[in-house]
């Protein structure tokens, strides 16, 4: 079991809620100071964006993030090199797309990651058909690779996703692309899917973007993944308090989960 999934489950055990908050690496200069801001105020893990040029699951919000980022320079190894400069106490988590690992090497990178305190990758482009090649390199790494579970997909296809999915079990809400939203789409029952055939802890994301919407959606399932919501935050000049206000109080709604 990889170091990312003892800990999620750890979490899990003690009976707390996970918030995961997601920042694009290099929207901002200072956006290491944003991820240090959501630990102390209550996030259990981070998810970090790498930007690149051709996302499929992103929308509007995180695709304006990952245009500064890239115009601004940031790549994989400028953006871990950051990352390394800060010490967290809570897990690190990469999402990205697989060509851009592919380009730089699936061994070096997954090395390059762990290094830099990331312990997890979400790649929603790659199939767990196609995935074996970068599963042998993360193995080597203690990189846990994250599958997600859309609201479209069959039961037979859940099971084959669960079954190598690690540390956790993102689940989609949603068929749509990463943004802001009024309801909280299929989440119970894309949860109840992958609860059916797995005991891995079962985050939902895509389109949680307030204190309400997390808590419902924590109710159903062990925790919440808050992505374009926080980023708009960033982008609109957001710093380190507006950081901390927006996830304390997102951390106190799902405290007051009754799930």
């Amino acid at each position: 079991m990889k170091s990312l999934e003892k800990t999620l489950r750890g979490i899990r055990d003690a009976g707390r809620k996970a918030l995961v908050p997601y920042f694009v690496a290099g929207a901002t200069a200072d956006w290491v100071r944003h991820v240090e801001a959501a630990v102390l105020a209550g996030a259990d893990a981070v998810e970090i964006g790498i930007p690149f040029s051709d996302p499929m699951l992103d929308g509007v919000v995180i695709q304006e993030a990952s245009l500064r980022a890239l115009e601004a320079g940031t790549t994989i190894d400028s953006l871990t090199a950051e990352l390394s400069t800060i010490a967290t106490s809570v897990p690190l988590i990469a999402m990205t797309y697989y060509n851009l690992l592919l380009h730089y090497g699936l061994v070096r990178v997954a090395g390059t990651l762990r290094a830099s305190g990331i312990s997890g990758a979400i790649l929603p482009d790659l199939t767990v058909e196609e995935s074996g090649p970068w599963r042998s390199a993360a193995e080597m790494a203690d990189v846990a690779t994250v599958f997600l579970v859309a609201p479209s997909t069959p039961g037979d296809r859940v099971a084959l996703v669960t079954s190598v999915s690690e540390g956790f079990c993102y689940a989609s809400s949603r068929m749509a692309v990463t943004g802001s939203t009024s309801d909280g789409g299929d989440a119970e029952r894309v949860v109840a899917m992958i609860r059916e055939r797995s005991d891995l802890p079962t985050y939902v994301g895509i389109g949680i973007s307030t204190p309400d919407q997390a808590r419902d959606a924590a109710n159903v399932s062990d925790g919440v993944i808050v992505g374009s919501a926080l980023v708009r935050v960033v982008l609109d000049g957001g710093g380190p308090r507006e950081i901390e206000g927006f996830i304390g109080a997102m951390r106190r709604a799902i405290d007051t989960s009754p799930g």
